[in-house]
């Protein structure tokens, strides 16, 4: 059972990324090209001495993105952050307005009864009952009196403690705001970091002829084939066998249907994602909202054996946790590569897994 399930896992990750190849944009309608893993024809010269090599290239282009990732994944937290500082600023604002209104009514009670005292005369209640000759009138008057003083006293607790309660909201927005522009600063960062790194990467890129083009993605490809033919002659899938809960389902069905659609960094759809974009709006179709980050993922979701892996589960990669892909079944997953590639299927083996996370555990 096990070795039959390998064999058809690694029968669906060739035929995954023989596809992916022959359809990869760039290539030349009606040209051969080498399977996956098999050694492909050169389609350039050799570097001459002291010129970097076209998979010296792409590893180079490789780092650069995976830089960017990181950086990514520093912004879209820090957007994050952002956003939830902005929202409780808002709500102190409500708190503010609220407190300011009751200060006010406060007032107003303290002047109803400034005023109820005024056309008594003046005198205050404690010089009338003292001057008073009727024993009953004495006593029922003793009785509003404390009960008048009673209200007086809570009144004022009242408005003391509304007056705290803004004091204490000003210094609460003051810390929001000090968060905010440091989350601000942080964004700004992270942003300038990744354009460029994706502007060094596109300047290695453009350089290239277009069959070099054609031969670097083939070169991507065979690295993850390579990859992930390692990972699977490891036994890491022999007792794979989780099915995918309803919300699983429809995680998955969501992450595929995006199949073809642009990497943008940063972007949460519904035209184009960044790796946690995709898995995070995936798990949001299905009823369950989970952090936007890859490394957010892995911090708050519950972690599970590989051996558990089910459709639905985000596999983080990388020591960094910078980038992540679903789970799909069969050896495979669905994922937002990186800038210039588009979502696609690959092996969930093809990059070095740091852990499996499940948002539905």
């Amino acid at each position: 059972m096990g070795a039959e399930r390998r064999r058809r896992g690694s029968s669906a990750l060739v035929l995954l990324c023989t596809m992916a190849i022959l359809t990869a944009p760039g290539l030349v309608p009606g040209t051969a090209y080498a399977a996956p893993g098999a050694p492909a024809a050169p389609l350039t010269p050799a570097p001459a001495p002291g010129t970097k090599s076209l998979e010296q290239v792409r590893k180079e282009i490789e780092d650069l993105y995976r830089q960017a990732g990181t950086a990514t994944d520093a912004y879209n937290l820090a957007e994050a952050e952002t956003k939830a500082q902005s929202d409780k600023i808002v709500e102190i604002a409500r708190l503010v307005v609220a407190g300011q209104e009751r200060i006010s009514a406060l007032k107003g009670r303290a002047g109803a009864a400034a005023r109820a005292q005024y056309r008594s005369g003046g005198l205050p209640a404690g010089a009338k009952l003292a001057l008073s000759e009727d024993p009953n009138q004495f006593l029922d008057g003793a009785g509003r009196l404390r009960q008048g003083e009673k209200a007086a006293s809570d009144l004022l607790t009242e408005l003391d403690r509304t007056q705290n309660d803004l004091n204490r909201y000003a210094q609460d927005a003051s810390a929001h705001w000090a968060t905010l522009e440091a989350n601000r600063l942080k964004q700004e960062a992270s942003k300038k970091q990744i354009e460029e790194k994706i502007k060094a990467a596109e300047e290695l890129e453009n350089k290239l002829e277009a069959e070099e083009k054609a031969r670097l993605i083939q070169l991507e490809q065979e690295a993850q084939y390579k990859a992930q033919t390692a990972w699977l002659s490891t036994g890491a899938m022999k007792d794979v066998s989780g099915t995918a809960t309803d919300a699983g389902k429809r995680a998955v069905q969501f992450a595929t249907a995006q199949i073809g659609k642009p990497y943008v960094w940063g972007a949460v759809g519904p035209g184009s994602f960044d790796c946690s974009g995709l898995t995070s709006q995936a798990w949001l179709a299905a009823g369950r909202p989970i952090p936007r980050t890859s490394q957010e993922q892995l911090r708050l979701l519950p972690k599970v054996a590989l051996k558990d892996m089910r459709p639905g589960d985000l596999i983080i990669y990388f020591d960094d946790a910078s980038h992540v892909a679903m789970y799909v079944g069969d050896g495979a997953m669905v994922h937002a590569p990186r800038p210039g590639r588009s979502v696609t299927l690959a092996g969930a083996g093809s990059m070095p897994i740091k852990a499996v996370v499940r948002p539905d555990a």
